[in-house]
């Protein structure tokens, strides 16, 4: 298959792109390059996704249209994967802005070229921030997502409803994704994994919030992009055209559109958490316990059941196996 990926700079999309380009498929990235974390180890992603021959790659940021629309035509795909985002809950705090251009202008440009060229299939990353201040665990994907907290959840959740309406009028087959706390090598600086192996490496203090009293559903990197490779291969079908229902699908009755999670669906404490990379590394951390943080919330847990019998597959990596091996990934690549 061609596929035209946004955001194949990234930590999720770099690890998509290897993915696909190992099973033999051809890939087009598209990535901003944009430096709201260091832009060289971007390009060390991207210099890595170059030497397969299938790779090819343009430079531009989504609100450009015009070189969107030129990549995207020169690509020709079969599936086009939406990744490319201004992420990060916190930092919605302190530039609203970012989130709005990129995650809502860029989103409805991708969308517009979408239905132009009319790909198989339609996938975009959503969040589970969008569960926002929901309590029932664990987080199913038919629970009402009316509550966001951080602007950031508000514009994926935008994200998700101007997708329907495009599939809706346009036919077009898509799937939204939803997100749960990915981690692994190459990961983003400004997650916990990252900045919690720099500072026990660099004996400084690791702030832990809300006293500890928190609970994530990591999930490893490889598992999260080999669900998504599955989920490509699996677009949902228009209204009328439908076999056997599947349990708890949430296929719209109005458009060829669907929702999964994608979580590990074994949610760890915060602290068990901080355990394992302290466990690796062979050092203990000085704790900073803080409050929780606003826009944050105590727990996530996802509810996968959809993505396995969708696709048959279910992540699965323990945490101490995935803190593991980003932690062996990390000594190679800053202390080599």
């Amino acid at each position: 298959m061609k596929i035209f990926i946004t955001g194949t700079a990234g930590f999720i999309g770099f690890h998509l792109s290897r993915l696909l380009l190992e099973q033999g498929h051809s890939v087009h990235g598209y990535d901003g390059m944009t430096d709201y974390y260091s832009v060289a180890l971007k390009r060390q992603r991207h210099a890595l996704l170059h030497q397969y021959p299938g790779f090819k790659a343009t430079e531009a940021r989504l609100e450009d249209t015009s070189a969107l629309e030129q990549a995207a035509r020169m690509a020709q795909p079969d599936a086009i994967v939406h990744l490319a985002a201004q992420a990060g809950v916190r930092y919605s705090l302190e530039n609203p802005r970012a989130y709005i251009d990129s995650n809502l202008i860029g989103s409805f440009n991708v969308l517009q070229v979408a239905q132009t060229l009319r790909p198989q299939h339609l996938l975009m990353a959503s969040t589970s921030s969008v569960y926002g201040a929901n309590t029932l665990m664990p987080f199913a994907e038919a629970q009402q997502t009316d509550t966001p907290l951080t602007l950031y959840a508000a514009t994926k959740k935008a994200n998700e409803a101007m997708a329907h309406s495009y599939a809706h009028i346009y036919g077009l087959p898509t799937t939204l994704f939803r997100f749960f706390t990915v981690y692994g090598p190459w990961g983003r600086p400004d997650m916990a994994l990252f900045k919690f192996t720099e500072g026990i490496l660099q004996a400084r203090p690791i702030d832990i919030y809300n006293h500890g009293q928190m609970l994530r559903d990591f999930t490893y990197v490889d598992d999260l992009v080999h669900a998504i490779g599955l989920l490509i291969g699996t677009p949902p079908a228009p209204p009328g055209q439908r076999g056997a229902a599947i349990e708890a699908d949430t296929l719209s009755p109005a458009a060829p559109w669907r929702v999964v999670n994608i979580g590990n669906s074994d949610p760890v404490r915060l602290l068990d958490f901080v355990e394992a990379i302290e466990a690796e590394l062979g050092k203990t951390a000085i704790r900073n316990y803080l409050p929780m943080q606003t826009g944050d919330v105590p727990a996530t847990w996802a509810d996968c059941g959809l993505l396995q019998r969708l696709t048959g597959y279910r992540p699965k990596t323990p945490i101490r196996q995935g803190v593991a091996q980003f932690v062996r990934w990390y000594l190679e690549h800053y202390r080599s």
